[in-house]
């Protein structure tokens, strides 16, 4: 069955428009080369970094603000030179249950796997600024394997609030829940829809595409407009955190770079919305986020598929509470080597919620929806849904962050038994996780 819902034209189309409105928006206020290089901009300097004021926490570092009053920052009086080394440090204890999917005990006796105690980001780097323009960030992660131990290594110039210019390995522009600061996410593990894999109908292991496209080697365009429009545009090698290397080509079937070509449009309507879902040194603020963005990774997946993902996000911090939702869909086109004619289209969503009961206490609510099998396409009906729950405590005056989540994937709407069995295949029924973090 066809599910051919974008064409390569409209799919070139909506990026080519996310990349048009973002740079129309820009264009209004780039200065010119005298101005930008005689002074910094007011929007690039940063108040001293022992503050704890709320508007101080710049949270574009991805790992922890470039300079706030954890551990301690080298600065200038003028603001225009930072130096912050930074550790960030998580353990976990986990516990997974998996279904027998109706295999024999002979076959399948244990239920529990994956259990035990992890640590899954040991991360250790360094950031800052300088001349008031330069943005920049190196971090290793011991916790990881070969290539993904660079998780960060990237350069920002901002000419002006509006006008960014970024290169190296970072975060690309898709979804809120993965742009979220690590270490300021809602619960410990990120939802199944964003990080799982979909399931094709051949058995091809080279072939296991997500919708989270994640950290990349890339360049890209990005900034805020005097109207509170936030835009980010680039371009990335489309292989992820585990490669560092120059390995692509030229697409065979549409002749471009075989590239991951991104693009995110946002409305920040109250200021720029700080890149957390739950921090108690933010619990004064009015802040909402409404997105879109869109990426096509061409010849991704061993040069084996083209990728087109499109996604609408909606985040709010509003005092005490936090509330966020997300709607993705990806659609998955073999190229003309392989020979398979069909194109599969997938769907993912989740809706999650947080609030301070106390300064210190986080309470947390997630569902998630997760359409595994290609909107019918591969001959299966049924979709995964999982709801979570979770708790965070913020221990006062040390930094530590004490987090905990139980989450039940549940089958729903399946034709067969069969199906049903293989639909939840390396996703744990029931998850339980306590996390401890540590950062400086």
């Amino acid at each position: 069955m066809k599910t051919n819902l974008f064409t390569p034209s409209i799919k070139t189309t909506l990026l080519a428009a996310l990349s048009f409105a973002a740079l129309s928006a820009s264009a209004i206020e780039l200065p010119t080369t005298e101005t930008a290089s005689s002074q910094p901009s007011e929007e690039s300097s940063l108040p001293d970094a022992t503050a704890t004021d709320e508007s101080h926490l710049d949270m574009t570092n991805g790992v922890v603000p470039i300079a706030d009053d954890r551990g301690f920052t080298l600065q200038s009086k003028d603001g225009r030179f930072i130096f912050k080394p930074y550790l960030m440090l998580q353990a976990t204890g986990n516990f997974n249950w998996y279904d027998s999917e109706g295999l024999d005990k002979a076959y399948n006796q244990d239920n529990v796997a994956n259990s035990g105690f992890a640590v899954p980001n040991a991360i250790l780097g360094f950031t800052g600024r300088a001349f008031g323009k330069i943005d920049y960030n190196l971090c290793i992660n011991a916790a990881a394997t070969g290539a993904a131990i660079l998780q960060q290594a990237w350069i920002d110039y901002g000419i002006n609030r509006a006008a960014h210019f970024r290169i190296g390995k970072f975060k690309t522009p898709f979804s809120h829940a993965y742009l979220t600061t690590l270490g300021e996410t809602l619960m410990p593990s990120l939802p199944n829809s964003m990080t799982q894999a979909v399931i094709l109908p051949y058995s091809l292991n080279a072939v296991t595409p997500a919708f989270a496209t994640g950290f990349d080697l890339g360049v890209e365009f990005h900034g805020m407009t005097k109207k509170n429009i936030g835009y980010e545009v680039g371009l990335f090698n489309g292989t992820g955190i585990n490669n560092n290397s120059a390995s692509k080509t030229f697409s065979d079937d549409l002749h471009i770079p075989s590239l991951l070509y991104a693009g995110r449009l946002t409305y920040q309507p109250f200021g720029q919305m700080p890149t957390t879902q739950g921090n108690p040194k933010l619990l004064n603020e009015k802040k909402m986020l409404v997105g879109l963005s869109a990426n096509y990774n061409v010849e991704s997946e061993n040069e084996s598929t083209n990728d087109f993902r499109i996604g609408a996000e909606f985040a709010m911090l509003w005092k005490r509470l936090y509330l966020a939702g997300e709607v993705y869909f990806m659609q998955v086109d073999f190229t003309k080597r392989q020979k398979i004619s069909n194109e599969y289209a997938y769907l993912g969503a989740y809706v999650q919620a947080g609030y301070f009961v106390t300064k210190h206490l986080q309470p947390a609510i997630r569902y998630d929806f997760f359409d595994r099998n290609g909107l019918g396409a591969t001959g299966t009906g049924g979709f995964l849904n999982a709801p979570a729950i979770g708790l965070n405590y913020f221990i006062p005056s040390c930094n530590l962050k004490l987090s905990g989540m139980y989450e039940f994937v549940g089958r729903w709407g399946h034709d067969r038994q069969l199906d049903r069995d293989i639909d939840d295949l390396g996703i744990a029924t029931h998850r339980a996780v306590v996390m401890l973090q540590y950062s400086f």
